[in-house]
């Protein structure tokens, strides 16, 4: 006999409940695994950590854990001191030290989250297991963070305090002496013109003549002056250009001082062949900036420093004349090694074993056994062979036939030409016009789309797909769900993305958008993890609709950086006068396919070569769809050596080059005659090159494909004071393969560029709906700890694809409408309507978070007709 409802509800009831009955289970076996290792001492310390001071002063209130929890964001001396001494408070707990490598990544970062975002006074509240599990995994995590504090607070005093400051001082110093150097350059070169003009019409006159001829125009007296002038302020060498700054460096002193012997004490520091004689300089100089010495204060003693690291410049500075005999100058020797751990550290040849940011590539890089594990199967994945040796025959016969097709057709009517130099140019695309069929559907389809508040558009995408809030889980990893959680995620969704804080969306006796309420969904659900897996349902609703199928397939997407101005003290902005005034800010480098949806995203510090970046954007943080074939990319993104590692990780690429003239084609066969275009290939690939390195390459691609290192780190590695290194130069190799092959299809085929003008022009359009939604603050980023600044631009992201799902929703029936009404839809118009418009939503005002009843059905479309009462 069949079993009825009852008995089926009770065997679900029972399952759920066998089900959380597990997951506690392996809770708290995950909680003894981490409590078990801590002793007495250091349990006493991390439970300290809870406990809130008494006092009538509120300010000072304040538990050990979030005192340690608040970043150091003075860009100084002494916030560099500050972030040294939390991060020594932080090892000084012990609990970083502990093995945590049994416990998933995963459920590590569950624990930590819960401690690095709940008050002290909840969390004093959790049983002692629990409770010393997630100060553990907190402890943990923050011990990385502040480690990674105290680089990223090195690296901003190095470069934009120290360096850059010395740099514009010396610019300065070249700048005031301008005008003496004009003065007289102006009569050494007027005795030089009466030289050559007296040549031209008296190659024999003698001597004297031609003295007499010059003092007519400037006394020999003046002449004299003018060389001695001229000796005195410009240096005849470019190592004496430089110790300009490297004087200005020296004079700074006073700002190193106080915090190197504390650096070199406090962080861990290794070293890779390259860098362990500057790594054990810096060692040696921190004792002897502590130790006492009967020296001048102002020198020191020669026999303990490191003399084959003083080079260039930095001899005539650190070998002063005048010094004491067996002494160098203190100053410059101490700026003479900082400069080159600096430059070791952002190349990662010096790097701190306990930082998750400043870390040591190559020790994440597979090797050993689990390299020849992850070999095979990873190498299938990316489409590797085992020998490159036929891949390389074929792209040496696709790359040299790409050359003769398009030298044959450049006497023809084509865009590309060569000019005198070789050099190859291609015309301008020009502006196609908006037929009348294409403006008036904009104009209808627009019209018809409902007004709506961002608010409601946001909850009535979440009401089409459940799986957006089932994705916003607790920190602590249990059930736990809050009334009405899915209208309190949208509130929050809402305030980061408009950037209007929680005030304006907060609703008096509404439970589920009370201040209290927004601030515990903020700090328990709403973090990137849950934004990049809401993200997941909307990207692929998206990819079903029959309107966004017709502006592409998602094989095609582009990587772009939108900048933003940080006015707060923070360490993760960087200066750039060009985009952020006398302000410092950021960049959010996003990722959006063909479909218009938002893939992926990242944010930077300042504005760095995208190209260090590009790559993990695209391989490592895709937030659902399928994987972009091809990538495009404006000029900043490009570097041959990302040409060579997406198209190892199975992807196209398809940069946007601007001064093409300028680049260098590259060719495998130095014979081959390439007729017009022979000039221009000037550049040879080094088969030989790819092939001996090729096992390296692959275990590089295929590590960053299974995510144990991210392309940015290897990048870095590749390369030494801005060389590649023999690996660098293979993988730039293999990538001038495909830039070439990409550079001649530029110059021949017009709907090849159109179609990435066409997907650069939909990253605009997004940028500028992203720059009105994000109104609020004058537009500006005012988080100052990078989590934050992630966490407030991913929600920005996930509500930009709300509105971009809303809207291809809303068109597309409005097109379906309209084709109904027999009006004349053209096939070659649909796919240039944008799904950016924005005019229908209401973003400014009032927010509004009722989502009215539709009846399981969507709202009605207007009138395109009806007049507009807007």
């Amino acid at each position: 006999m069949a079993a009825g409802p009852a008995s089926a509800a009770a065997r679900i009831t029972t399952l759920e409940r066998l089900v959380a009955e597990g997951r506690q289970a392996a809770d708290r076996r995950l909680w003894r695994t981490l409590a078990d290792q801590v002793i007495p001492e250091v349990a006493g310390a991390l439970l300290a950590l809870l406990d809130v001071p008494e006092g009538k002063d509120k300010r000072r209130r304040v538990s050990e854990l979030e005192r340690l929890r608040r970043g150091v964001f003075r860009s100084s001396s002494k916030g560099m001191v500050a972030a040294l001494r939390r991060l020594g408070d932080i090892e000084a707990l012990g609990a970083a030290r502990l093995n945590v490598s049994a416990v998933p990544p995963r459920r590590l970062l569950a624990l930590a989250t819960h401690g690095m975002s709940g008050k002290a006074t909840l969390l004093r509240r959790l049983p002692l297991e629990h409770k010393l599990a997630v100060l553990v995994a907190t402890v943990v995590a923050l011990s990385a963070r502040a480690a990674d504090d105290v680089l990223e607070l090195f690296d901003t005093l190095m470069t934009t305090e120290l360096l850059s400051k010395a740099e514009r001082e010396s610019a300065n110093e070249k700048l005031r002496r301008y005008p003496r150097v004009s003065r007289n350059a102006g009569k050494l070169a007027a005795a030089v013109k009466v030289l050559l003009a007296l040549e031209e019409l008296d190659p024999d006159a003698g001597l004297a003549a031609a003295w007499e001829l010059i003092e007519n125009e400037v006394p020999k007296h003046e002449l004299r002056a003018a060389v001695a002038a001229i000796d005195e302020l410009v240096p005849p060498t470019d190592a004496e250009l430089d110790g300009q700054r490297m004087e200005e460096l020296a004079g700074r002193l006073a700002t190193v001082r106080p915090f190197l012997p504390l650096l070199m004490e406090t962080v861990e520091f290794g070293a890779t062949g390259d860098g362990v004689a500057v790594l054990a300089a810096m060692r040696t100089l921190a004792t002897l900036l502590t130790v006492k010495s009967k020296l001048p204060a102002s020198y020191l003693d020669a026999r303990q420093v490191n003399h084959d690291l003083i080079t260039g410049g930095w001899q005539r500075l650190v070998y002063a004349p005048g010094r004491p005999n067996g002494t160098v100058d203190r100053a410059a020797y101490v700026f003479c090694l900082l400069e080159q751990f600096h430059r070791h550290i952002k190349h990662r040849n010096i790097f701190a074993t306990a930082s998750s940011r400043w870390r040591d590539p190559r020790a994440h890089l597979l090797s050993g056994a689990a390299w020849d594990t992850a070999r095979g199967p990873g190498m299938n994945a990316l489409g590797l062979p085992e020998q490159p040796a036929p891949m390389l025959t074929g792209h040496a016969t696709a790359l040299d036939a790409a050359y003769r097709e398009v030298a044959s057709r450049l006497d023809s009517d084509t865009p590309a030409t060569v000019d005198a130099d070789g050099r190859l140019h291609v015309a301008a695309l020009s502006a196609v016009p908006d037929p009348a069929s294409l403006v008036d559907l904009r104009r209808r389809v627009e019209a018809m789309l409902p007004r709506i508040d961002l608010p409601e558009l946001v909850l009535e995408v979440m009401s089409w797909h459940p799986q957006f809030v089932e994705a916003f889980t607790h920190t602590s990893g249990n059930e736990a769900r809050v009334a009405d959680l899915g209208l309190s995620v949208a509130a929050v969704l809402c305030a980061h993305a408009m950037n209007v804080g929680f005030a304006p969306v907060t609703t008096p006796g509404a439970a589920a958008l009370t201040r209290d309420r927004l601030h515990h969904v903020d700090q328990n659900y709403v973090r990137f993890e849950t934004m990049a897996a809401a993200n997941v349902p909307l990207v692929e609703a998206q990819a079903e609709i029959e309107l966004a199928q017709a502006w592409g397939g998602g094989l095609v997407a582009s990587v772009d950086g939108l900048r933003f101005v940080v006015p707060v003290r923070t360490l993760y902005a960087r200066p750039n006068p060009k985009y952020f005034g006398r302000k410092r800010g950021i960049t959010w480098l996003n990722m959006i396919n063909d479909q218009a949806a938002g893939l992926a995203a990242k944010v930077l510090s300042g504005t760095p070569r995208d190209s260090l970046h590009a790559v993990d954007v695209v391989v490592l943080r895709q937030q659902g769809g399928v994987a972009p074939e091809a990538i495009i990319t404006d000029t900043g993104s490009y570097s041959d050596i990302v040409f060579g590692l997406l198209h190892l990780l199975g992807r196209q690429y398809w940069p946007q080059l601007a001064n093409l003239p300028d680049q260098r084609l590259w060719r495998i066969d130095p014979a081959a005659d390439y007729g017009p275009l022979d000039r221009a290939a000037r550049g040879r690939i080094d088969l030989d090159r790819i092939t001996q390195h090729w096992e390296d390459m692959c275990r590089v691609a295929v590590s960053i494909h299974s995510g144990e290192v991210s392309a940015h780190e290897v990048t870095r590695m590749i390369s030494r004071d801005g060389n590649p290194t023999s690996l660098g130069q293979a993988i730039a190799h293999y990538g001038c393969i495909f830039k070439t092959l990409h550079i001649l299809r530029l110059a021949d085929d017009e709907p090849y560029r159109r179609e990435i003008k066409s997907q650069a022009n939909l990253t605009e359009g997004r940028h500028g709906l992203a720059r009105r939604v994000f109104h609020g603050k004058k537009g500006e980023v005012t988080k100052a700890y990078y989590g934050g600044m992630e966490d407030q631009l991913s929600a920005l992201g996930l509500v930009l694809n709300c509105i971009v799902l809303w809207n291809t929703v809303y068109m597309d029936r409005a097109l379906a409408e309209l084709r109904a009404q027999g009006y004349p839809v053209l096939v070659e118009d649909v796919p240039r309507l944008s799904p950016f418009v924005r005019h229908h939503i209401s973003i400014d005002g009032h927010y509004s978070f009722h989502l009215p009843d539709l009846g399981g059905s969507h709202r009605p479309l207007r009138d395109p007709d009806a007049e507009d009462d807007a």
